[in-house]
């Protein structure tokens, strides 16, 4: 307001001098710019760091193009962090000026926000030629149990974990891992971490749960490790009291070489892991590699990326999805123009690429040489095969990762697994 205001007193200023000047053709100029203004609509991105994603500069070469091609439209973007996100976009809502558009996760667009009935249904969106390639996994993370979309996505990935590969091959470990398929069983996992414990290190990996970050990863391993599963197949209940998560959970705490962290977080175990001082990470992708490649020119040894262990059949791993929510703010203008940008994003094959290619993850449709010649992007294509089931959606979410890190500290502390699992139960399917 005090903006507009600011302007219309500049604006009658400036006429003023223009008209003691005799200035009629600039007088004329000044009104066709104001009515321009007027045609203009402003929306806002929020977007949280996925890839580069969160980076202020890749993603304003992003709307430059595309206010080249829709100058009618203004994006003012705002990138947030996972720490403080969350709280910024609760705050705003509250406030009645909550973001347009918000680039993050179905596990908050649907899951959160969605459930909330704070979400604009981008059902439309999904029925171009080009949504109709999208990855029916992907597809159906991105819908609510309402039937409306939630999420238009962009760009995917699998978590993995990664092991220490010069420190396993002095350990005599690497004879239990399949290094061509990038896999192992339960059974070669505790034989590894015996051989490293026997060669001197003290600690192979850690269960890092000081809050719910890089959680992703210490669910993968729990629920691979003896096949449990983290909530049923409809996304109803959660099933975290399953034998099978229950025998996970009583061998990670027995063994010896793997050490419950309450006071870790996920980026202090990849701060670990990248020194030398542990054996393998949990949380683990493509993206945290690059990152770490760059910001650490001492790290010293090859990082080999691994699926979880199993006791049968093949691993499946936690995937990530990041699109594009649209918040339903009551004008639907500013619902229009932000469809229109989600429409020029991921309709032209070329924006689409470079909108992944940002992301520095993986596109949700098949697109060809999106990283030709990366060496590195090809190694970890090969994970995308092993995505598990996007359970993120089920109702309650945010309340069942809290209660997973804090149940983890439980066991950590020594509290009896089946007490531990059972109250994590309770509070998240909220008996």
């Amino acid at each position: 307001m005090l903006k507009k205001i600011r302007f219309l007193y500049m604006a009658a200023f400036a006429a003023v001098v223009l008209s003691a000047c005799g200035g009629k053709d600039a007088r004329m100029d000044l009104v066709e710019t104001q009515e321009e203004s007027d045609q203009i609509t402003e929306i806002s991105l929020w977007t949280f760091p996925v890839g580069n994603w969160g980076n202020q500069t890749s993603v304003s070469g992003l709307i430059t193009s595309f206010q080249r091609e829709h100058p009618e439209i203004h994006v003012n973007v705002e990138c947030l962090d996972y720490n403080d996100g969350d709280q910024k976009i609760r705050e705003a809502i509250q406030k009645g000026n909550g973001p347009d558009l918000v680039f993050e996760g179905p596990e908050r667009l649907v899951a959160e926000w969605g459930e909330q009935g704070l979400m604009e249904d981008l059902s439309d969106l999904w029925e171009s030629d080009k949504a109709q390639g999208i990855y029916e996994n992907i597809r159906n993370a991105c819908q609510h149990s309402n039937g409306e979309y939630y999420v238009f996505p962009v760009c995917m990935t699998a978590h993995c974990m990664a092991i220490n590969y010069d420190l396993f091959r002095e350990a005599g470990a690497l004879q239990y891992i399949d290094e061509k398929n990038h896999t192992w069983t339960t059974e070669g996992f505790v034989k590894a971490i015996q051989a490293l414990t026997a060669y001197g290190q003290e600690r192979s990996g850690v269960i890092y749960c000081k809050n719910q970050s890089g959680d992703q990863g210490t669910r993968a391993l729990v629920n691979n490790l003896y096949g449990g599963n983290f909530t049923d197949d409809s996304h109803s209940i959660y099933t975290v009291d399953s034998e099978e998560n229950k025998q996970a959970l009583r061998l990670l705490q027995d063994l010896e070489g793997i050490a419950f962290q309450p006071d870790m977080t996920s980026a202090d175990e990849i701060a670990q892991f990248c020194r030398g001082e542990l054996a393998m990470a949990f949380c683990w992708n493509v993206s945290i590699e690059t990152i770490q490649i760059v910001n650490n020119p001492e790290l010293d040894f090859e990082i080999f990326p691994m699926t979880f262990p199993v006791s049968q059949g093949e691993p499946r791993l936690q995937g990530g999805i990041w699109g594009f929510g649209i918040f339903d703010n009551g004008d639907e203008k500013r619902v229009q123009a932000a469809k229109t940008f989600i429409r020029y994003l991921t309709e032209n094959d070329r924006c689409y690429k470079r909108a992944v290619l940002v992301s520095s993850v993986w596109p949700v449709r098949d697109m060809q040489e999106v990283y030709e010649n990366d060496l590195l992007m090809e190694e970890y294509s090969f994970f995308s095969q092993y995505m598990g089931d996007y359970y993120q959606v089920t109702p309650g979410w945010a309340d069942a990762r809290e209660g997973w890190w804090k149940m983890l500290q439980k066991i950590g502390a020594g509290e009896d697994v089946d007490t531990a699992v059972e109250e994590f139960s309770r509070q998240a399917n909220g008996k």
